[in-house]
């Protein structure tokens, strides 16, 4: 079977743990793959997954290989899966745009981006590369905040005929305009804002929806999470936040039958700590009442690698983009976009998002 062809936007820690994955699990078998939640979709493995076109902006990678692009500064996360044989895919110049925030330059360079001197390409330069590349799915990697950078590169989805897998903060499977341009040109979208495996936003819906189904009156609850990323020092600009503010909070509020008063929820990142690298640490805590109305609390920290954390879904996530294709299906895709992101066009319950995924990669009928 061909494999699924795709292009990547931004070079950064998240795409990096996803590039690894897709050549470590060429050793694994259904049996011995740890990490997955599907080993098989579609008849498509991870390994099936080739990177074919691949856009950054830090003069570090553009122009490198891809197989060397995603080991270099200022990534940090962790690498499980160095020995990558060459891709023969440089990566090439993107656009600007809002994709930077301008704090990011007083920082060291080891920590942050190092702006290439090249010239931006045009529109009809990144058209022109996706085409020739023959990709079928551009992934988002954009930093948080990255809105008309994240339109700009949708738009050359469209125009080249690519299906999109968008996995950052931005609204576009989720807002009607992009929706109904993905719809027109018949091409599927998954979005938005990428659900890690077991990270904050997951656990805080189980545990929300823990609370409802055992009659517990959950009152006020906060989530707070520091990391060492790129991203985490991204997001020290608050004007960058407020999509994924609005994502992480709606993302809780859907397990709940009345949303909590904006007093009573926060929800978001909290600060940058350089040392944590790509660890990301989540507090949260709920507060609730019990029968009788008596009171309690829960307290859990949580402590992961965040972008490996985000990986395994992503892959899922392109597996089920390529069947949506191969469907003829075009606009959101709305059964993984609800179990695999946290702002979908349509909030399900985890349990219900988990079936219609389950019958989405199961039957060509019936998928939405």
């Amino acid at each position: 079977m061909q494999g699924i062809r795709v292009a990547v936007v931004g070079v950064g820690n998240c795409f990096s743990a996803l590039f690894q994955g897709i050549h470590y699990y060429r050793s694994k078998t259904a049996q011995d793959a740890i990490g997955l939640m599907h080993w098989e979709i579609g008849g498509f493995r991870p390994f099936d997954i080739k990177v074919v076109c691949a856009f950054d902006i830090d003069r570090r990678k553009v122009g490198l290989d891809v197989s060397k692009a995603v080991f270099a500064l200022p990534n940090c996360t962790q690498v499980f899966c160095r020995d990558i044989p060459k891709t023969g895919v440089l990566v090439s110049m993107g656009r600007i745009l809002d994709g930077v925030s301008g704090h990011m330059a007083s920082y060291p360079e080891g920590q942050t981006f190092s702006p290439a001197s090249l010239p931006e390409p045009s529109k009809e330069d990144v058209v022109r590369l996706l085409r020739e590349s023959g990709a079928e799915i551009l992934l988002n990697y954009l930093p948080v905040g990255s809105e008309e950078a994240s339109r700009f590169y949708a738009e050359c989805a469209l125009e080249a005929g690519l299906g999109m897998v968008n996995n950052i903060p931005v609204f576009l499977a989720s807002d009607s305009h992009w929706a109904q341009r993905f719809q027109e040109r018949n091409l599927p979208i998954i979005g938005d804002d990428i659900k890690s495996q077991l990270g904050a936003t997951i656990v805080h819906r189980v545990l929300t929806d823990l609370f409802m189904k055992r009659g517990v009156r959950l009152d006020r609850t906060y989530q707070l999470n520091t990391g060492g990323n790129t991203d985490f020092l991204n997001m020290l600009n608050r004007h960058r936040l407020a999509s994924k503010k609005l994502s992480k909070t709606e993302a809780v509020q859907a397990m709940l039958p009345v949303n909590l008063a904006p007093e009573n929820i926060h929800i978001g990142p909290s600060d940058y700590v350089p040392w944590q690298k790509d660890n990301k640490v989540a507090f949260i805590r709920m507060e609730g009442r019990l029968f009788g109305d008596v009171p309690m609390n829960l307290e859990l920290r949580l402590s992961v690698e965040d972008s490996p954390n985000s990986a395994g879904v992503a892959i899922d996530a392109i597996r089920c983009c390529k069947l949506a294709l191969m469907r003829g299906m075009g606009g959101p895709v709305l059964p993984p976009s609800a179990y695999f992101m946290k702002h979908p066009p349509v909030q399900m319950t985890d349990h219900e998002a988990y079936l219609a995924m389950e019958k989405f990669i199961g039957t060509s009928e019936d998928s939405q």
